[in-house]
């Protein structure tokens, strides 16, 4: 296992410097789902919820939280992302919703933080436009799949088995 790069020698928190690493084009896949009630995803499905378009603001949600993420986040770096794309499907069979959300840069460090930030997000925005119906619901597996770029290259995540 690698040491951890927050700290100094004297154990100290600090925001790593990236000045003298390469820029790379950086990716970073993450996935989570929230569970819920079937009646409450019927209403997300059908569009009766007296809240809106909940997939829409969610997306909308995850991708301004991308964006914000060294701001919430204390030792991350502000980056300049070019992309930020959220996928939200229904899995009726769970029931769920399951986000995907795909982060990428043209920089000097990772955005593994900002797919997952996305996906968190979006995920609370779900349950809070949704918390008066069911206030159950789950969010669940929220990880890490893919990251890619850097000195450290590829790395995606083992198959379940």
């Amino acid at each position: 296992m690698s040491e951890l790069t927050h700290f100094n020698q004297a154990g100290e928190a600090h925001m790593v410097d990236v000045g003298d690493k390469q820029h790379s084009h950086r990716l970073a896949i993450a996935e989570g789902r929230i569970y819920m009630q079937a009646e409450t995803l019927t209403l997300i499905d059908t569009g009766q919820h007296k809240k809106g378009d909940v997939l829409g603001i969610a997306r909308v949600a995850g991708i301004m939280a991308a964006k914000r993420t060294a701001d919430l986040i204390p030792l991350c770096h502000p980056l300049a992302l070019t992309k930020v794309g959220l996928d939200l499907t229904l899995e009726r069979g769970q029931p769920a919703v399951y986000c995907q959300a795909q982060v990428e840069t043209r920089g000097q460090t990772g955005v593994e933080m900002e797919a997952l930030m996305a996906v968190e997000i979006a995920l609370l925005t779900v349950y809070d436009m949704c918390k008066a119906v069911d206030r159950g619901m789950t969010l669940s597996g929220i990880r890490l799949q893919k990251k890619t770029g850097g000195k450290s290259g590829e790395w995606v995540r083992a198959a379940a088995g």
